[in-house]
């Protein structure tokens, strides 16, 4: 067969050592020689009786035929009470996965873990599967060689500075097959040691919401430390109150003067900074990060809009397979391009609807083809949405231009010198599922007060631009497609803009004063998050300017 009707990862798959000992058998035997074969091969000896009956009897059960989805309940305890008893170590259920032989783990760790030209580090000899997880992820394998002089131990100190950096993991495995040696439990504390070497530090920017949730679930974690900045007076005071009363030894909050475009960028330039990043390593730190920026959190986004599907199925509007259209309101586009993974995925979306608040770029870009971001950046009621460089659109951007990832980088390059790109005709064609609108400042309270009168439901600003949007969306195609509306934030982080929405007359109280009124009004109980703040101490209360980010990383760091 033409080789082209490959994929190139065919290319990296070299020969296993077990297939290279067989060959050697083989040559051995027609010599005449005795071989003692010691490598791959089947149990010669029987296995004790009552697990032959065991298995026996568990094939006459028709039960045990059937696909599962989760591992039963006895398994999940049997491997608690292993663990407990051998280890003293208590691990909770939904930290145990079994799976069908440690190949069949390994082949899918790397894609858990890496993205594409991360590095993993893999024992030389070493089993077959352990470079076998990288390739399949599409990482770089390097190698670190076990030799006698060394106990067969890994040489940890040998290791170069520059492929830790891009190390995602290592696979250290003793008894280590094929060179059958045992690591003393002194090289198990070094290695522990050797793993916890370079604190991860994660840096990112927020306009609001995401900053709080990334906070809280870093906080005191061990072996890391948090940076989120924000724009001063580009968030709501609740949302600034979340931030400032985060408890943690590890957290640290800034607020930067200007817009959360101008956090993003700070953020991304310390991560293309490579002195910075040498500095980092020299004092035992990585940078990683949260948020927008992370890809990884696109992954529960997806899920939503699978969920939302569901829901609508088993309610009865909607027949498994029909297609649906999706409302997000954006800023950033991760949410919505989260939306189109799923539909990649198979999920049944038969239009994006991006609603934008008056920082309408992306309604200019889906008009126009032209992303343009050389505009006067507007402050708004829906502040997570007050965004003109929208670092996820980057990702759709990539796909369109057909993974070219050369083609994508000049578009970018062209955004960050010239402020703005066009795309071609063809990656315009391919943006056809997309539909792109505003709403104004106007246009959104009015939505609130409207919804509220006639439904009695109350929505947070940004739910209100897309249901604004949507409404334009109808009238001006007449697709009447069942819709599911994207609700990405609560009205109790925004309270005084959706209060004076529905009565101006709300604009004299007090910000937690509104939150008692919308309680009021909804009958939603407040959010235990927004309890918790009433009497919180404030324990963050940097101000900076946006050319001095770095300065306060440092600062945070000790470097």
């Amino acid at each position: 067969m033409d080789s082209k009707h490959f994929s190139t990862l065919i290319n990296d798959f070299k020969p296993g050592i077990f297939g290279a000992l067989n060959e050697k058998k083989e040559e051995l035997l027609k010599e005449g020689r005795k071989v003692y074969n010691l490598s791959v091969g089947t149990p010669d000896f029987e296995p004790p009786l009552h697990v032959m009956k065991a298995m026996e009897e568990a094939c006459k059960d028709p039960n045990n035929y059937k696909y599962s989805l989760a591992d039963m309940p006895e398994l999940l305890e049997a491997v608690q009470y292993r663990y407990e008893k051998r280890f003293g170590v208590h691990v909770e259920k939904d930290e145990i996965m079994s799976v069908y032989g440690s190949q069949e783990a390994m082949a899918h760790i790397g894609m858990v873990f890496c993205d594409p030209d991360n590095v993993i580090l893999v024992p030389n000899p070493g089993y077959p599967m352990f470079e076998m997880s990288g390739i399949l992820a599409k990482a770089n394998v390097e190698y670190y060689t076990i030799e006698e002089e060394n106990g067969y131990l890994p040489d940890l100190d040998s290791i170069p500075e520059e492929v830790l950096k891009k190390t995602k993991y290592m696979i250290v495995s003793y008894p280590l097959n094929p060179v059958c040696v045992c690591a003393p439990d002194e090289f198990y504390e070094k290695l522990i040691a050797f793993a916890k070497k370079n604190e991860i530090v994660i840096l990112t920017a927020t306009s609001g919401d995401t900053g709080k949730a990334a906070m809280a679930g870093f906080a005191d974690v061990e072996g890391t430390r948090i940076i989120v900045f924000y724009p001063k007076n580009g968030v709501s005071k609740v949302q600034e109150l979340q931030m400032r009363t985060q408890k943690g030894a590890n957290v640290d909050v800034v607020a930067i003067h200007g817009n959360f475009d101008n956090a993003q960028s700070g953020v991304k330039q310390m991560f293309e900074d490579q002195e910075l990043a040498k500095e980092l390593a020299d004092k035992g730190y990585q940078f990683s990060s949260a948020n927008s920026i992370n890809i990884g959190r696109l992954v529960p986004q997806m899920v939503y809009y699978v969920y939302a599907y569901t829901r609508l199925v088993a309610n009865g509007e909607i027949k498994a397979g029909d297609k649906i259209n999706v409302v997000v309101p954006t800023g950033n586009f991760g949410n919505i391009l989260a939306a189109f993974y799923a539909k990649q995925m198979g999920l049944p979306i038969n239009k994006f609807i991006c609603a934008s608040n008056e920082n309408k770029v992306l309604y200019d870009f889906f008009r126009t083809g032209t992303y343009d971001r050389k505009r006067e950046f507007i402050l708004t009621t829906s502040p997570s949405m007050d965004i003109l460089i929208s670092s996820n659109l980057e990702r759709l951007i990539y796909r369109i231009a057909g993974n070219d990832a050369e083609k994508n980088k000049a578009l970018m390059q062209a955004l960050n010198g010239k402020g703005a790109y066009t795309i071609t005709d063809d990656m315009k064609k391919q943006l056809a599922d997309f539909y792109g609108n505003y709403a104004s400042e106007a246009e959104t309270a009015a939505t609130i007060k409207r919804v509220y009168e006639s439904d009695q439901y109350i929505m947070d600003t940004h739910t209100a631009v897309a249901a604004s949007v949507y409404d334009k969306y109808v009238k001006e195609t007449g697709d009447t497609t069942p819709t599911v509306i994207a609700s990405t934030a609560s009205p109790y982080k925004f309270t005084r803009s959706v209060m004076n929405a529905i009565d101006s007359a709300y604009d004299k109280q007090s910000d937690f004063e509104l939150v008692d009124e919308l309680n009021k009004l909804s009958g939603v109980k407040v959010p235990q998050a927004i309890e918790d703040i009433r009497q919180a101490e404030v324990r963050h209360d940097i101000v900076c300017d946006k050319e001095d980010m770095l300065a306060e990383v440092k600062k945070f760091l000790n470097i």
